[in-house]
C-alpha cells in the first residue's frame, strides 16, 4: 500500500537547487561549465562557496524530508525509510527535469541517512573531512566515505546486533550509486588531472 513512496521519493530527490540557485543569481547553466554537474562541489566552484553550501544545505534537507515522511507514514519501517532513501538519491542523480543530469548523490544521501542513522552519517562526514584535509580532493573523500557507510552501518546501526538485510543491502546500493558516479573522477584520479579543491578560489562566473 506504500508503493508510492518511493516515487515520491524521487519527485522530491530531484528538486535540482544548485541548477535553480545559479539561474535565480542570473548567471546562466551550471550544467555548461566545469564537470557539468548540479551538486554542491560545481556550484562552489562556479559561483563560490556561499552558493555551494546553500546547494548542499538544501541537497541535504531534500533527502531529510523524504525519508521523514516515509517514517511518518509507516510508523518507522526501516525498509520504506531506506525505499525513500534510495528513491531521493535517485532522483538527485537522474532528475526528471534537467533529463537525468544530476550530482553525485552524496549530499541527499547524507540527508536521507541521518533519518535513519546519525551516527553512521557523522562517522562518515568524519571519514571524508580527514581525507579532504590530507589530499583537497572532493572526490576522493566522498568515495572513500560512501565506500565506508555500509562498514560503519553494520557496527553503529545497532550496536551490538547486526542491521538487518534491508538496511545492510540498502546501505551497500546507496555506497555503490555514490562510487558509480564518481567513476569520471575515478579515472582523473588515476591520471593525475582531477582538480584538488580551493576553498578561497574566485567564482568563474557562468555563460548562458
Amino acid at each position: 500500500m506504500y508503493w508510492w513512496i518511493p516515487l515520491a521519493a524521487y519527485v522530491v530527490g530531484s528538486i535540482p537547487f544548485g541548477y535553480l540557485i545559479i539561474r535565480q543569481t542570473g548567471q546562466g547553466d551550471i550544467r555548461s561549465v566545469g564537470s557539468g554537474n548540479v551538486g554542491a562541489t560545481n556550484v562552489a566552484r562556479a559561483a563560490g562557496t556561499g552558493a555551494g553550501a546553500l546547494t548542499f544545505l538544501l541537497d541535504a534537507a531534500k533527502g531529510a524530508l523524504a525519508v521523514w515522511i516515509a517514517a511518518e507514514i509507516t510508523g518507522g519501517s526501516a525498509a520504506w525509510m531506506m525505499a525513500a532513501a534510495l528513491g531521493a538519491m535517485l532522483g538527485h542523480i537522474y532528475p526528471i527535469w534537467l533529463s537525468g543530469r544530476g550530482g553525485r548523490g552524496v549530499s541527499t544521501g547524507v540527508g536521507a541517512f541521518i533519518m535513519i542513522c546519525w551516527p553512521t552519517v557523522a562517522a562518515a562526514i568524519l571519514i571524508w573531512l580527514m581525507v579532504m584535509s590530507v589530499s583537497r580532493y572532493v572526490s576522493l573523500a566522498s568515495i572513500m566515505a560512501a565506500a565506508s557507510l555500509p562498514l560503519l552501518m553494520y557496527f553503529l546501526y545497532a550496536p551490538g546486533h547486526a542491521p538487518s538485510y534491508v538496511v545492510s543491502g540498502g546501505t551497500t546500493l546507496a555506497s555503490l550509486l555514490i562510487i558509480l558516479k564518481h567513476r569520471p573522477n575515478i579515472a582523473r584520479l588515476m591520471n593525475g588531472t582531477e582538480n584538488r579543491f580551493n576553498f578561497h578560489r574566485s567564482p568563474r562566473g557562468l555563460q548562458n
